[in-house]
């Protein structure tokens, strides 16, 4: 073999380790709540099609029981990063974590209050029994805001928690409950079980966001290429789920990740698309943040400031 000159070798050596720096795939911890939520799926499609992957990054998913949970771990450094209901990030923030929100996840709440067959209407619900999903979770906030017009109100109806949705359709389904808030597909399920529906969420909430993704700042200092190629890659998997096209296909993805019946998983995909509950891009929109956390202001639960860049830190994701 002839001996290649020493420059020469040394810039093949450089390039070479650029190039391996530049394809180099980082993981990232996520927490998410529960095994698995039709509310993921653009995560889901994101894992399932590779997306992430073709940005670099590689996600290690950790389950929490509850959308608080997830923050803690965030908050902790137990997961770079989480999904989750706002008003948790919110009151962590709120607390000192040093945690920001960074995408939006759902823009409108798929939810509605199912109860047991023999309770006609919200009247019925007093001195009733309800499940949400924590005593500050953002479930109560959308129960308050559906019940209150129907003229049910605080202290007329007991509370008791399950941070995700199976578990409170489980609560439902045996009995132990009265009525419960949940989302697709266990709505479907409560229908087949012949719960009825009180209503929709979004016939009452219309004025804020649902879900997010917020990081921990502490990590994100050094992670920024990683946060671009997870927002990118569930960018691209919110494109690709929109999509008429794809809707077989992204429907047995759901079938295959969180063992959603056929049937659900078909209802569950025409009822998100027709509520438009994800976007694209998933800016943080400070008008409707803001809107959120003057409500949380209202019920007690921010003392500090309202301004919502406190709780959205647009520099995480500035590009250096």
């Amino acid at each position: 073999m002839k001996n290649i000159p020493l420059s020469l070798a040394t810039i093949l050596v450089v390039s070479a380790a650029a190039i391996g720096a530049a394809s180099a795939e980082e993981t990232i911890t996520l927490g998410t709540v529960g095994s698995g939520s039709a509310l993921n799926w653009p995560l889901l499609v994101a894992l399932d099609k590779g997306f992430f992957e073709k940005n670099n990054v590689k996600i290690d998913l950790v389950s929490a029981p509850s959308s608080a949970a997830v923050q803690q771990q965030v908050a902790a450094g137990s997961v770079d990063m989480g999904s989750g209901g706002l008003v948790d990030p919110i009151r962590a923030i709120e607390k000192g974590a040093a945690i920001s929100i960074i995408r939006i996840e759902a823009k409108a709440a798929p939810y509605a209050l199912y109860v047991k067959p023999e309770i006609a209407d919200y009247a019925a619900l007093k001195g009733k029994t309800i499940m949400v999903g924590g005593a500050k979770d953002i479930t109560r906030i959308y129960l308050e805001r559906m019940a209150e017009p129907n003229g049910l109100h605080k202290g007329d109806y007991d509370l008791i928690y399950a941070g995700a949705t199976s578990a409170r359709f489980a609560a439902l389904q045996s009995g132990a409950v009265d009525g419960a808030l949940i989302s697709a597909p266990f709505n479907f399920q409560a229908e087949t079980a012949g719960m009825k529906n009180l209503g929709v969420t979004v016939d009452y909430v219309k004025d804020f966001p649902f879900t997010g993704y917020a990081v921990n700042v502490d990590w994100a200092k050094d992670h920024k290429p990683a946060i671009q190629g997870f927002l990118t890659g569930y960018s691209q998997a919110v494109t690709w789920l929109a999509d008429p096209a794809n809707r077989d296909e992204a429907v047995n993805v759901l079938i295959k990740d969180i063992s959603a019946k056929p049937d659900d998983a078909q209802k569950t995909y025409d009822f998100f698309k027709s509520l438009d509950i994800y976007d694209p891009e998933g800016t943080v929109d400070k008008a409707g943040l803001g809107k959120l956390l003057d409500i949380m202001k209202g019920l007690g639960d921010l003392e500090g400031s309202a301004d919502p860049d406190r709780f959205y830190n647009a520099t995480i994701l500035a590009k250096d």
